[in-house]
């Protein structure tokens, strides 16, 4: 209750939720004593695969017993998800403590929710100088509050693909647009460079860093992996290659973002040994991401089959969830519930290789669709029925044996699922 009273006030300070502009928090953290230039940062840019590239990288240094940070957004169930310290979330005592000293310093100043949640996050992470400070960037990067520092250890591209695209002018909702935006501030340092959708994504980016001075490493060029039959999947760069066992995380893409974190702390040659990358891959924290519900109220009403939620919520995301799908000899159901502001029609298109699709409504996002003009922006599909509640979707579908039943559409929507559970 204490920390949504705070949030209040912090929601008053701004009249809008986004606003792209680095001067309220550049000016903030001055009064803080500048902390984001007193950390060791690891940034992690893109539109897709951010958390999941983190969260590998980050059971990867746990295994190495790395002290670490990690800034993330948006969190799933719950806000302290944002603040990991020495390797542990701040309790809810901790974290009011934390957000209450940052709103006395800042005095009242107009700055958004997220960039005092960000400088929060670098204000404590000061407090553990020797840290490695893992940091998701939100938006486009260029003008988000993550993108105040002077100096990191490295910057990671996840892939990138169409998303947020309200937020540019018409005449720029374009891939290079979207690849300036995210890549063209990048600091001098090390740039690793994951695998993209397209050839065409992936020499956007490489003309938009060219002139930075850092040391790059892309996919395919520097690094890449393969699938053995046996179990396990081979990794490679110019280090030499590891036969690493099948991590604890489900989905064609995770293997890329493995790929990527292991091809970032390989290129640090900060002491990680091939053993922990065995062992931390097979520790990944994967929530809403392809993530497995093995109990709970909604797994009860599947019953013996596969329930599965993921916050997939974009054309990229859309596409690597389903070649996921594709892997699996079986029918596939999917509940889908939307932000209105996404390409909805570009999302459902990949899905043309499952048994029935349900759209249902985000109860807790007043931004959100509807699921029923989200069943009529699904047109093209043959076989979509609506449910006002996902507990009703669920007792819809006529579920066989081996059947699988997938949630997706949104992070929002994966956090209702995980909070009815």
């Amino acid at each position: 209750m204490k920390l949504q009273k705070i949030l209040s006030r912090f929601q008053r300070l701004h009249p809008k939720e986004i606003d792209l502009s680095l001067d309220r928090i550049l000016e903030l953290c001055k009064k803080l004593g500048k902390p984001q230039n007193k950390i060791k940062a690891i940034s992690v840019v893109g539109t897709n695969g951010k958390n999941s590239t983190i969260q590998a990288t980050y059971a990867i240094l746990k295994e190495a017993n790395f002290k670490c940070n990690v800034f993330t957004s948006p969190h799933i169930q719950k806000i302290n998800e944002r603040f990991v310290f020495n390797n542990k979330e701040l309790r809810d005592d901790e974290l009011a403590d934390l957000l209450e000293e940052v709103e006395k310093i800042n005095e009242n100043q107009p700055i958004t929710v997220f960039e005092m949640l960000s400088a929060c996050f670098f204000y404590k992470a000061a407090q553990y100088p020797n840290n490695i400070n893992l940091l998701e960037s939100g938006l486009f990067h260029r003008f988000d509050a993550v993108n105040i520092l002077d100096a990191n250890l490295a910057s990671i591209v996840t892939s990138i693909s169409k998303d947020h695209l309200d937020w540019l002018p018409k005449d720029k909702q374009t891939i290079e647009q979207i690849v300036f935006e995210k890549t063209s501030t990048l600091l001098n340092s090390n740039i690793i460079v994951a695998k993209q959708n397209t050839k065409e994504t992936m020499d956007c980016i490489k003309k938009t860093i060219s002139q930075n001075k850092s040391n790059k490493v892309f996919f395919n060029d520097d690094f890449s992996y393969s699938v053995n039959e046996n179990d396990f999947f081979y990794y490679e760069d110019k280090l030499g290659g590891l036969k690493l066992p099948m991590p604890n995380v489900i989905g064609q893409y995770q293997l890329e973002n493995i790929s990527t974190a292991i091809a970032t702390l390989r290129m640090l040659n900060i002491d990680i040994k091939d053993e922990h990358i065995q062992r931390g891959i097979t520790k990944i924290s994967s929530l809403a991401r392809l993530q497995e519900i093995k109990f709970g109220k909604l797994k009860k009403l599947v019953k013996n089959n596969k329930l599965i939620v993921d916050g997939s919520h974009n054309e990229g995301g859309a596409k690597a969830l389903n070649e996921y799908l594709q892997s699996l000899d079986c029918n596939k159901h999917v509940i889908i519930g939307m932000m209105a502001n996404k390409e909805h029609e570009k999302y459902i298109s990949y899905f043309n290789d499952v048994s029935s699709i349900t759209t249902v409504d985000i109860k807790t996002q007043p931004n959100s669709i509807s699921g029923k003009d989200l069943k009529k922006k699904f047109k093209i599909m043959f076989n979509v029925q609506y449910q006002p509640s996902i507990e009703q979707a669920i007792k819809s579908i006529n579920l066989e044996d081996g059947d699988i039943l997938l949630i997706t559409g949104s992070l929002y929507g994966a956090a209702e699922v995980l909070s009815l559970n």
